[in-house]
């Protein structure tokens, strides 16, 4: 079993997002998205500090420091994208004119509880940013991650033990391991890593997961 690495899940990722969808990507690990759209779709991707039709990374040297997403990180900017107010921005958000919203996470619950702002350590800067606003306000939530922590303990869980950015907001989560939807009745495994058995990944995530294995072409 060979685990897919961060670009390999936000490709896996980019290739569910439909055309002529208007998308956030939050801070870390999502905006690894933005590289691998599909040529063939106009998406457009927005940002909370006032930017829509965000581009590619910008090739080394050609950064211009007064152009960035908002993890501060050097973007490019399409033919017909706009700048604005970052309070216009979070209208934006609000009034649930975004399509979808790609976030990272701590942790996910079984009923779609989204944490991934705080873990409670002492020691850790609390900064949830236009997370909780982006949860609750986007029409999909898409969320991210690394299936396992460091210690190997799931991410997917019965019940948040940090602090929730948003209740039932998740509707899909991409890993390193599955694409699981969530639904009124549960988790539903869409995919499954080559090599891994629904019955490890069931082992590995620990909470109950359904899965109808693909018929035989």
């Amino acid at each position: 079993m060979k685990k897919l690495d961060r670009k390999q899940i936000a490709a896996r990722l980019a290739r569910d997002i439909p055309d002529g969808a208007y998308v956030n990507l939050g801070i870390g690990l999502p905006t690894l998205v933005a590289e691998h759209l599909p040529k063939d779709r106009e998406i457009v991707l927005h940002s909370e500090n006032g930017v829509l039709g965000i581009g590619p990374r910008p090739a080394k040297g050609m950064e211009d420091g007064d152009l960035v997403n908002a993890g501060k990180q050097p973007v490019t900017l399409l033919a017909g994208g706009a700048f604005f107010h970052h309070a216009d921005s979070f209208g934006m958000i609000r009034g649930r004119h975004l399509d979808y919203c790609v976030l990272g996470a701590f942790q996910v619950s079984v009923a779609g509880d989204l944490a991934n702002w705080h873990t409670g350590a002492p020691d850790a800067i609390p900064a949830v940013g236009g997370a909780m606003d982006l949860a609750a306000g986007a029409k999909h939530v898409l969320v991210m991650m690394e299936h396992l922590t460091k210690d190997g303990k799931s991410k997917i869980v019965e019940r948040c033990t940090y602090p929730l950015t948003g209740a039932r907001c998740v509707n899909r989560i991409y890993t390193d391991l599955a694409v699981i939807d969530v639904k009124a009745d549960g988790l539903h495994v869409v995919e499954i890593v080559g090599g891994l058995s629904f019955e490890e990944l069931q082992r590995l995530t620990g909470v109950a997961l359904k899965y109808r294995e693909p018929v035989a072409q």
